[in-house]
């Protein structure tokens, strides 16, 4: 099974991921194509890892030399699957530093095991998919499969990165059928630095956070075993749910259950609406906010997200939808710079389209106070109008 794509979008080029790829790929061109055998001499005496008596230079150079045209097109395989939104979530320097740095390590815990010498970027790209298994640890990868039949299938990053390349290829057939020709130690040492240096990143704050890293899925892991420890306390269910009034209540583990998995499930349906929004699949974001709120009513997503299922149901003409988005969006995000203009759209649609004239006359009063653009101010003064007369209210200012 070989990992061809994943669903994390790319939102900025990642220039340093594609100039390590073109290095690999011009150094075995210059070397191993068209170097001749002084060439190639000169990577195994100066290139190459020596593990016995190791130059600084070499712990850099080594991530650039492979052993033949197979070793190098894998490794750039997945260089570029996983590499790709790694760069674009670290920028450019610190993921050149970053790639640079796990090469080192993992040539560190290779020659602490081995007085074999050592070539390839494995090590490097090693750290650079624990790095973005750490970062979207709830993106799904596509794998190439052949087994008689050719044909893909999608994994999730945890079960694909952490079981199938990290433990199963580097663990558990090394022990049953030996390692072979393949550095795994260099392997497990560079996973060992991305997990670890990458983890370190996000908790001082150098990378940016967000509610789908793998501290975020600790983190809601943590606050599940909380409640559910909690919750085992017969009395402290019954105070969390009656309040002083409360009386001892018998535990039920199918209540618990019951509760872990609706949690799982939202956790589940808003990673799933982002990748749809990020993949401009909007009428499958649409569809899968629906199951959202059906499972909690009072969900919302980010301000950008639940804007753009919002605009989705009203550009399809589903306008009661529309209108509850639009409301949760400014329950949560009225304080914002579009919050005026979404009062406006949703006055509007309550006054036009739902004929519920009292809403449609709160919101447009609340917009009007804070709409800048004249345009605007007057278009949300003639449909509060509107909104008040059908109300049998005077207009504005009389």
């Amino acid at each position: 099974m070989i990992p061809i794509r994943t669903e994390t979008p790319v939102r900025r080029t990642p220039a340093a991921n594609y100039v390590l790829l073109a290095g690999n790929v011009l150094v075995y061109l210059l070397v191993d194509v068209l170097g001749g055998p002084q060439a190639r001499l000169f990577k195994d005496d100066y290139l190459m890892l020596h593990t016995q008596f190791p130059a600084v230079h070499e712990f850099f150079t080594y991530q650039f030399v492979h052993g033949d045209l197979m070793h190098l097109l894998g490794n750039m395989l997945f260089l570029w699957v996983f590499g790709n939104a790694t760069n674009a979530k670290m920028g450019n320097a610190a993921y050149a530093l970053f790639y640079l740095a796990s090469g080192v390590f993992a040539a560190w815990g290779f020659a602490l095991q081995q007085d074999a010498d050592l070539l390839g970027a494995s090590g490097s790209i090693a750290g650079v998919t624990a790095a973005y298994l750490v970062l979207f640890p709830r993106s799904r990868v596509t794998v190439l499969y052949w087994f008689y039949v050719i044909g893909t299938f999608e994994l999730p990053a945890l079960l694909m990165i952490g079981i199938k390349i990290i433990l199963w290829d580097n663990v558990i057939a090394p022990s049953l059928a030996g390692a072979g020709n393949v550095a795994t130690e260099a392997h497990l040492a560079g996973y060992v630095f991305g997990t670890l240096a990458t983890l370190t990143l996000l908790m001082i704050r150098v990378l940016p956070r967000d509610q789908f890293d793998l501290l975020a899925l600790l983190k809601r892991w943590n606050q599940r075993r909380a409640y559910k420890q909690l919750m085992s306390d017969p009395q402290q269910r019954a105070r969390a749910q009656y309040g002083r009034v409360a009386r001892p209540v018998a535990a039920s583990p199918a209540v618990r259950a019951v509760e872990e998995t609706r949690l799982d499930q939202i956790g589940d349906l808003r990673v799933r609406i982002t990748g749809c929004l990020d993949r401009g699949e909007s009428s499958a974001a649409a569809a899968l906010y629906e199951q959202l709120v059906a499972v909690e009513p009072d969900q919302t997503l980010s301000a950008r997200n639940q804007m753009a299922v919002a605009r989705e149901f009203y550009g399809t003409g589903r306008t009661a939808q529309a209108a509850a988005a639009f409301e949760r969006y400014l329950a949560a995000y009225g304080a914002g710079p579009e919050a005026p203009e979404v009062g406006l759209l949703l006055g509007i649609i309550y006054a036009r389209d739902l004929q519920q004239y009292e809403a449609a006359e709160r919101h447009l009063q609340q917009a009007e106070a804070r709409l800048t653009d004249t345009a605007r101010r007057a278009q949300c003064t003639e449909w509060l109008a509107r909104a008040r007369a059908a109300l049998g209210k005077p207009a504005p200012g009389v």
